[in-house]
């Protein structure tokens, strides 16, 4: 096992909430970069630093090795950097003990690495770092400073097989037709709550139904299916919703959706069978939809909710 320092300083929400880290394969001007070099030599059982905002606020493992994976939707963020980088699935976990290492910089200087370390001797951190190794003296001295935070989101992260979601089921499913590259980069990608789903955390916070807001019992489900989208709308942030897991099933089965003024649609053989059983509260206002989800969602109601429909029950 290997030690790991991510600056997250513009990305943190997208990747601590998307679980993954991404970097350019090289600067801008074409040179080569260590930080950048680093995410191909990080491997599944490592431990990732999450330094933003002066403070280290996450710890994640590493899930799976870097693959090639095209920029995700960072806001303003990056603007010079390619659309095309490496991808690295991370699980993290949020510390509750979020230290800031300039306050204990007389304890962790002894152990700062001569070359590519992640913080200048004074203890501020260096903009020009992405992804640098922690040798294991100056893990071991990070551990302590944290303290117990540490070991409780490390106990978290050993649960990290039994997240939902890992590999999405459709984008597995052979019958998808895309091209066989663009497939194997996204699918690798989509791992450990990829590209997609880190771009749908930058639209929505809840499922839009029963308000659950953690996003480790959600799924990232598209709008406009995987198999009727182009290749950028399968990445959209806008093509998809945050949904429990059972009100993703029926909305990716066409057997729920939502209608322009915020409403739920339901087929009848919803309603009648499953909607009490499931305590699904079929009058709730689901919330206001941008231009672009009202787009997708135009095509969901007409093409995959009308698969099903006879006369729906609107409530």
């Amino acid at each position: 096992m290997r030690y790991w320092w991510v600056n997250q300083n513009q990305t943190y929400r997208a990747e601590v909430r998307g679980n993954f880290m991404w970097s350019p394969r090289q600067n801008a001007n074409g040179v080569r970069n260590q930080f950048y070099e680093n995410m191909r030599a990080v491997r599944p059982g490592d431990v990732v630093f999450s330094f933003c905002d002066t403070r280290i606020k996450a710890i994640g493992l590493v899930i799976g090795v870097a693959q090639s994976g095209p920029k995700p939707d960072f806001g303003s963020a990056g603007p010079n950097w390619s659309s095309e980088g490496w991808f690295v699935p991370v699980y993290y976990v949020t510390l509750e003990n979020q230290i800031r290492p300039k306050d204990h910089i007389d304890i962790l200087t002894p152990f700062l690495p001569v070359k590519y370390s992640p913080l200048r001797s004074n203890g501020d951190g260096l903009q020009s770092v992405y992804l640098a190794e922690v040798p294991e003296a100056l893990a071991d001295a990070l551990i302590s400073v944290i303290g117990q935070a540490y070991w409780d989101a490390w106990s978290l992260m050993q649960s990290v097989e039994n997240a939902p979601g890992w590999v999405d089921d459709e984008l597995a499913d052979d019958r998808v037709l895309i091209g066989p590259t663009f497939r194997e980069q996204i699918v690798k990608a989509r791992r450990g709550q990829g590209v997609f789903r880190a771009n749908v955390l930058l639209h929505e916070t809840c499922c839009r139904v029963t308000l659950v807001d953690d996003p480790r019992h959600l799924k990232a489900s598209h709008i406009k299916p995987w198999r009727d989208a182009t290749d950028s709308q399968r990445l959209d942030g806008s093509n998809g919703f945050l949904l429990s897991p059972h009100i993703d099933h029926l909305f990716d089965q066409g057997y729920l959706t939502f209608s322009p003024d915020q409403r739920l649609l339901v087929v009848p053989e919803v309603r009648d069978r499953l909607i009490d059983a499931w305590g699904i509260h079929t009058d709730v206002d689901v919330g206001p939809f941008t231009r672009e989800q009202n787009a997708y969602l135009d095509y969901h109601r007409a093409n995959v909710f009308n698969r099903h429909r006879s006369e729906p029950s609107r409530h």
